[in-house]
């Protein structure tokens, strides 16, 4: 996928506990896969729900490449310093309700365990924010696991509320 001007990846800066840091935020790419895969492990709550298989590796793999060519999907990674230290997935949808306005999606948010608490998420999502407003989506959109309480927190001092109840069906 080619990135326009403005959505080229940026550089944020931010002054944590008095020291200056920087992240970068790019698309991700085929090698980063195992990085990707490897953040789900290191989560308590998709370990549990969704554990790592080798046999996932042709759908995930898949999914990458359906990802990738699709214009409204990024899947991206953050590096700290030039280390990926987290990803998430964001994706533009269009709707006919709120008079026709493309909501923007943020899903699979995983910050690295040696790297939480320093800014990483809140800067992902600021800019996760931007890049929505850039598509002038009505409305930008997660979900997060009811067993993440610190997460609920997290993301209502970034604004977001808990307006809605959200519903899955497991089909595999």
């Amino acid at each position: 996928m080619q990135f326009n001007s403005t959505d080229k990846p940026i550089h944020l800066a931010r002054d944590k506990r008095k020291a200056m840091t920087k992240l970068s935020i790019r698309e991700a790419d085929a090698d980063d896969l195992d990085f990707i895969v490897g953040l789900i492990d290191t989560d308590p709550v998709s370990k549990r729900r969704d554990p790592a298989m080798p046999q996932d590796e042709a759908d995930q793999n898949e999914a990458f490449l359906a990802i990738q060519k699709d214009p409204n999907h990024l899947l991206l990674v953050a590096e700290f310093e030039g280390v990926p230290v987290a990803s998430f997935q964001l994706s533009f949808i269009p709707g006919v309700s709120r008079q026709g306005a493309w909501r923007g999606q943020i899903e699979s948010v995983r910050v690295d365990p040696d790297y939480q608490g320093q800014g990483i998420g809140g800067e992902m999502m600021r800019w996760a924010i931007e890049r929505c407003k850039e598509r002038r989506c009505g409305l930008v959109q997660l979900t997060s696991d009811t067993n993440r309480p610190a997460a609920h927190r997290f993301y209502e001092r970034l604004g977001f509320r808990p307006t809605h109840t959200g519903f899955k069906l497991k089909l595999r």
